[in-house]
């Protein structure tokens, strides 16, 4: 693991990690897919995709991933989730099963398919907040999207639709509510992709 150019992981279990990978590997960065607790170690930064959130907890547990991956995560891992991603990372689920557990990383209060069903999906363009590491501009795209009801004092709210947040901040942990890697623009996955780096060489 390490080295001038960090390797992305995105997290294969079920949903929409496909997606994620050729955006990756279109911007020119090292990406492998994540189902197993050794694949894991060979990454220096994870995308937890958007699917179905209940199911992919369920195979954290099956796939003996929960555990490394929160060890990783505690550790300070760079991680971007989005859509069911994102339920994943936050420390505070509404409407989720009750056996559903999180990972924590970013403080916020998530409801699961707080926009309705999948006919409900919808585009929009974003407001992005002064300072975000992010273009200026960003069309999204929202699948049964949860909605981030409540934002921590230590989370940065990087962009919204109207009042909400749709995309958070914590530390090295991303999160959106949204589907940039269903958008032929390309620039979301460039930012957090920059930000993994730190200023080092990371795309082709």
């Amino acid at each position: 693991m390490g080295g001038a150019r960090p390797t992305i992981g995105v997290l294969a279990l079920q949903g929409a990690f496909r997606a994620h990978r050729l955006v990756i590997e279109g911007l020119g960065a090292p990406v492998r897919e994540v189902r197993t607790a050794a694949a894991l170690d060979d990454v220096d930064a994870l995308i937890i995709p958007g699917g179905e959130s209940t199911t992919m907890s369920q195979l954290l547990d099956s796939s003996g991933l929960r555990a490394p991956l929160a060890a990783r995560l505690a550790d300070g891992m760079a991680v971007l989730g989005t859509c069911a991603g994102a339920i994943l990372l936050a420390s505070d689920i509404r409407d989720g099963r009750e056996d559903q557990a999180s990972f924590q990383s970013i403080d916020v209060t998530v409801r699961r398919n707080a926009y309705g069903r999948q006919l409900a999906s919808f585009e929009a363009d974003l407001e992005v907040a002064d300072g975000a590491e992010l273009p200026a501009a960003i069309h999204a795209v929202f699948i049964r999207a949860p909605r981030i009801e409540r934002v921590g004092a230590d989370v940065r709210v990087l962009a919204a639709l109207g009042s909400e947040p749709v995309a958070v901040a914590s530390g090295r942990a991303w999160a959106t509510t949204f589907h940039p890697e269903l958008s032929d623009d390309t620039r979301f996955h460039r930012a957090w992709l920059e930000t993994v780096a730190g200023g080092a060489p990371m795309l082709g």
